[in-house]
């Protein structure tokens, strides 16, 4: 027999993750041993025994056999959270072709030692009385800052101690004397607690569905409780309530004892979400993003462990949350690019959902007005069960009315301007009638480039291989490394005074709406705008309670939001993404214009929206006009099919980068021999040619892409490629593998 071994993680709670020991796995445990079980294992001097968690099976061994210790036991009882989040791991480093370190890392989450941070109140315990006459000692003996800390306090009994600080140079020997005197107290609170407030008579009370949401709920539910977890794709249109039935199917998965997570594909869809879920579910809920510290993260997986929560709300780091108990995770607007992982493992949150799903023996709920290609064909092909709604929830709300607008046409009778006139006349009738108007422009800054009139050079990042983009303030930013410069007086290729800035970004749209429409309230939203820990959430509350008029914005705005007063949607260049270097282009625009024409006449007013486009005749804007997925699903899918793109194939995608550019070179010469010297049947190969941006922050970049009907041949290539070219990656060249299918 064979002998195997047996790669262990002694302490996964440890920071470095990537300490692992190997272990000899004995003749009667060969059966039992498997990828994420618990096991003892002897350890350290004296052999005491501890607990480990097998990450791999291999059948060589690293170390010499002689000086391997046996793996002692198999710990009895249920398999743990912890172990299946491993063996997890062991299926994304499969399916991603990553390393089982990159993928212990996503999914586990690492303690680190972080200071909480804090957030110190002061309170004032004494009567009115007390504080008018410690106010009056205060200016008598001159105590300047006690008297401003006191007089404070006649507005507010409670006070912010870092406002305080900030405002009145606050400093702990002025509060001393009132805090011995039981005066004062100093309340302190984590900075990171819920801060939603919600009204007490809205908590937990429940959705009223309509026939057809009520059907579904049903029908999920009967088929849950029989053990039914076939994954279940929601496909509804905007506003027929879709959140409604994530809700009442998250209710009754509750009533077992289960957990539940919610995916959301932006950080900036969390606020409303979370106001909605919370309004029904109260304290059970928590969130993660990425704006949360480590600290913070951590603090909640590890409330999520111990039960402290049952529902968890975040974007796709979210789906890692150690629940004990999990009974159905919810994707909603699933066709979102943001759901795919852009650095190693590049795992895809639908894929890996379908896995944790299956490994939790839960049930999948994924749902969007638009759904990916990939779902809807399985859909379609039976391997995910379909639901639909085709009417929108509320009987008054209707479609919007959508008119597309040829820029060409605008352009050649003299307007120049970023608003058609069909946009601008419409605008002028909203805010008479004092309705909201959000307008969409899927690109920052105030100008996309600063280019030379008189050498036609375009103004690049000295680190990437992309031109810089100007914002308001006279400096250029790559928006891929970071690099900033001032904007110069002259061109740096030619000398030339005569630069100017071409296309138009959200920075200019907003100066423009401001001249146009002065009497407009104006607010802007994107990456610039949002940088504090709360930006999107006070721009998005702001806009909610009627405090602007027109909302303006990249596409953080237009997925997901409820906003009743929208009567307008303006999507100013509809066909920016078209232009995008990726087979999904066509996917992507109609997606997001369809999703944008979602936002207006949400509630009983009737809702316009205007596309303008200088390629109104393409049919995914005229699918996207007409709100007509199915007619856009075969006109794409046969394109698709012909080009033997996903999910009629599966595609597997090779980033070869490297800081020197002859290695690189090199690399790739090797790979295009490697592969087509292998002659596998049936396998395209494209490439390998430099990549759409072929330098980012000094680093170079080459791509190939390889086409075949069968995953597993593709994953069997990439694991033979890496073994061939080991001496390159040695080198200095790194290897990014990505499938998609």
């Amino acid at each position: 027999m064979t002998m195997q071994f047996a790669d262990i993680i002694v302490d996964i709670s440890h920071e470095k993750l990537d300490k692992i020991f190997q272990y000899r796995i004995p003749p009667e445990l060969l059966e039992s041993v498997t990828v994420g079980r618990q096991v003892w294992i002897p350890f350290g001097k004296g052999n005491r025994r501890m607990t480990g968690y097998v990450v791999g099976i291999r059948s060589q061994a690293d170390y010499p056999i002689e000086k391997m210790k046996n793996i002692a036991g198999v710990v009895a009882g249920a398999v743990s959270v912890e172990s299946r989040l491993i063996a997890l791991a062991w299926w994304m480093k499969e399916r991603y072709g990553a390393t089982m370190n990159q993928t212990l890392k996503t999914v586990i989450p690492v303690k680190r030692q972080v200071k909480q941070q804090e957030k110190k109140n002061v309170r004032f315990l004494g009567s009115k009385e007390e504080l008018t006459k410690l106010l009056e000692e205060a200016r008598r003996r001159h105590y300047t800052a006690r008297e401003k800390l006191l007089a404070a306090f006649l507005e507010h009994s409670e006070l912010s101690y870092d406002r305080l600080q900030k405002e009145q140079k606050l400093t702990p020997s002025v509060l001393k004397p009132l805090l011995a005197a039981g005066k004062i107290e100093v309340i302190t609170q984590t900075k990171y607690r819920n801060p939603l407030t919600v009204r007490p008579e809205v908590l937990g009370k429940s959705c009223e569905l309509n026939a057809a949401q009520a059907a579904i709920v049903e029908d999920f539910t009967q088929r849950w409780q029989r053990g039914d977890l076939r994954p279940s794709l929601l496909y509804g249109i905007t506003g027929s309530g879709k959140t409604e039935v994530y809700m009442e199917c998250m209710e009754r998965v509750l009533r077992e004892g289960k957990q539940v997570i919610v995916l959301i594909p932006e950080i900036a869809l969390t606020y409303q979400n979370m106001l909605r879920f919370y309004q029904r579910f109260g304290n059970t809920i928590s969130i993660l993003n990425s704006r949360l510290s480590a600290g913070e993260r951590y603090d909640q997986m590890e409330r999520a462990k111990k039960g402290e929560i049952q529902i968890m709300i975040g974007p796709r780091s979210a789906l890692f949350t150690p629940f004990p108990n999990l009974g159905l995770i919810v994707m909603d607007e699933e066709h979102e690019a943001a759901y795919k992982s852009e650095t190693a493992p590049r795992y895809h949150a639908r894929e890996t959902a379908v896995q944790w799903a299956l490994l939790n023996h839960a049930a999948l709920l994924l749902g969007s007005a638009t759904p990916s290609l990939t779902a809807y064909t399985r859909a379609l092909q039976g391997q995910y069960h379909l639901y639909r709604l085709t009417e929108r929830a509320r009987p008054e709300s209707k479609l919007a009315r959508v008119q597309v607008v040829d820029l060409r046409k605008e352009l050649q009778e003299g307007n120049k301007s970023v608003f058609s006139r069909t946009l601008y006349q419409l605008m002028e009738e909203k805010l008479q009638k004092g309705e909201q108007i959000i307008l969409f422009m899927n690109r920052r800054g105030y100008s996309n480039f600063i280019s030379c009139r008189s050498c036609g050079e375009a103004i690049k990042c000295p680190h990437c291989d992309v031109s810089l983009t100007y914002h308001r303030n006279q400096t250029l930013h790559c928006h891929y490394c970071g690099f900033q410069m001032p904007l110069p007086k002259i061109c740096p290729h030619c000398a030339s005074p005569y630069l100017a800035g071409f296309g138009s970004g959200t920075q200019k749209i907003e100066e423009t709406t401001r001249k146009w429409f002065p009497q407009a309230r104006v607010l802007r939203m994107d990456l610039d705008t949002t940088t504090g820990k709360h930006g999107h959430e006070d721009i998005l509350a702001a806009f909610h309670r009627g405090e602007a008029d027109i909302l303006i914005g990249t596409q953080m705005i237009v997925k997901g939001h409820d906003f009743p007063r929208v009567t307008l949607m303006g999507i100013l260049a509809a066909d920016i993404s078209l232009y995008a270097p990726d087979y999904r282009s066509a996917e992507t625009t109609f997606a997001l214009l369809t999703q944008a024409a979602g936002r207006a006449g949400r509630a009983d007013v009737a809702g316009d929206v205007v596309i303008q486009s200088y390629q109104p005749e393409h049919y995914s804007i005229q699918a996207a006009a007409k709100q007509d997925y199915e007619g856009f699903y075969e006109r794409e899918m046969s394109y698709r099919r012909l080009l033997h793109y996903p999910p009629s194939c599966t595609l597997l995608t090779l980033l070869m980068t490297c800081e020197k550019e002859e290695l690189l070179t090199s690399c790739s010469d090797f790979v295009e021999q490697w592969m087509w010297g292998r002659g596998e049947r049936g396998l395209q190969i494209v490439g390998p040619t430099e990549a759409s941006i072929y330098k980012i922050n000094d680093i170079y970049r080459k791509i190939l892409y390889l086409k075949h009907e069968n995953y597993a041949i593709l994953l069997q290539i990439k694991e033979e490629l890496e073994a061939a070219a080991a001496a390159y990656l040695t080198a200095g060249v790194q290897f990014q593998f990505d499938f998609q299918g």
